[in-house]
């Protein structure tokens, strides 16, 4: 008997040990990408057009060690250059003896052969440049690998990041109230057409999103509304209502009923027993949906394009960015800035709420 209870450790162990590896490495591999966006932000645009990253870390590199003028014998004549011999093809493509290469730089009449070793380095050379030209809308000098100059004008992504702000927060909190009143309602009161109701809620979950832009931008034109930040309040506030209402149903339906009862003896009122006794509750059902609805808003485009407009005073970091790329498709070191800037806030977000998303997601999958 007591074999079996240690087979059956032994076992347990070692299944427990398989999955703490494998979503080990699953976690790894979704989290290299985004270390080696934030080490790149913080590269300069030599850095990262001749090399990746991961060189951050220690690594063997050729380096040079010697330049030398090569002999003066004709071009399609074997060439011996520290006591190596080879034609002017193969020290183009570089010769490696052991340690060393040499390596032929310039053109067939003109040039230098360099004498490189294998060292171990790592590329440490970081710059806060890349932060600041995204950030400011002044001009900046980037140095180019031969030593000249070059003027650029930078980016500003400010005014776009605290539009952002604008936009995600309003469109967050105002779903987050009304759902919350619904949720209770269909919770906790009696009323005609409650099933009904419920059900029509919940269907609207299937509804996809883009089969109502032109209608609700026909209403806005009317209405004058388009092209302002109560344009897309109300749009993110309409197509995240279904699922706010759901979720948080589910978790208030599973909250215990004497503590209501109790309250009504006491003579509360429904008012009184949501805003003292539900809401706080509700706090992991409400911070689950909370950062749905964030990362939702904050990460959309195509919202935002339809009912604010690409005006530059309007713009949220989402345009900014996919301008950024049209207009600097090839400045990788703005690319990736750019790109962390729009990540802090929604992690912020995340890690602030993250204790109570677990407890909100498995909201009402549980009863008995």
């Amino acid at each position: 008997m007591s074999s079996n209870v240690g087979s059956a450790k032994k076992d347990k162990l070692v299944g427990d040990l398989i999955v703490n590896v494998a979503l080990g490495l699953l976690v790894l591999l979704w989290t290299i990408p985004t270390i080696g966006l934030l080490v790149s932000s913080f590269r300069d645009q030599f850095d990262i057009a001749t090399t990746g990253w991961w060189s951050i870390f220690p690594h063997r590199e050729w380096v040079t060690t010697e330049t030398i003028d090569p002999p003066e014998v004709e071009r399609d004549q074997p060439i011996e250059v520290k006591g190596v011999s080879a034609t002017f093809d193969e020290l183009r493509d570089g010769v490696q003896s052991g340690n060393t290469r040499l390596v032929w730089i310039g053109n067939r009449r003109l040039g230098t052969i360099q004498v490189q070793e294998q060292e171990w380095t790592m590329n440490l050379d970081f710059t806060l440049e890349n932060y600041q030209n995204v950030l400011t809308g002044k001009r900046y000098e980037v140095t180019q690998p031969d030593g000249s100059v070059k003027v650029e004008q930078g980016t500003d992504m400010s005014n776009a990041f605290l539009n952002s702000i604008a936009v995600s927060i309003p469109a967050t909190v105002i779903p987050i109230l009304i759902a919350a009143f619904a949720a209770y309602g269909f919770a906790w009161m009696r009323f005609p057409g409650r099933r009904m109701f419920f059900i029509m809620v919940v269907a609207l979950l299937v509804v996809p999103l883009q089969i109502a832009l032109v209608p609700i931008l026909r209403d806005y034109v009317r209405l004058d509304l388009n092209g302002t930040f109560l344009a897309v309040w109300l749009a993110h506030a309409g197509f995240g209502l279904p699922l706010a209402v759901y979720l948080l149903y589910n978790y208030m339906s599973t909250l215990p009923r004497d503590i209501l009862e109790s309250a009504f003896i006491d003579g509360a009122s429904h008012f009184t027993i949501f805003t003292r006794l539900i809401l706080p509750l509700s706090m992991p059902a409400l911070a689950s949906f909370a950062i749905f609805q964030f990362l939702w808003v904050w990460n959309d485009y195509l919202v935002a394009l339809i009912f604010i407009g690409a005006t530059a005073d309007t713009q949220v970091l989402t345009m900014r960015i996919a301008e950024l790329v049209g207009s600097r498709g090839n400045d990788w070191h703005l690319l990736t800035a750019g790109a962390f800037i729009s990540m802090v806030l929604p992690l912020v977000v995340f890690f602030s709420l993250q204790r109570f998303f677990v407890r909100g997601m498995l909201a009402g999958s549980v009863k008995g």
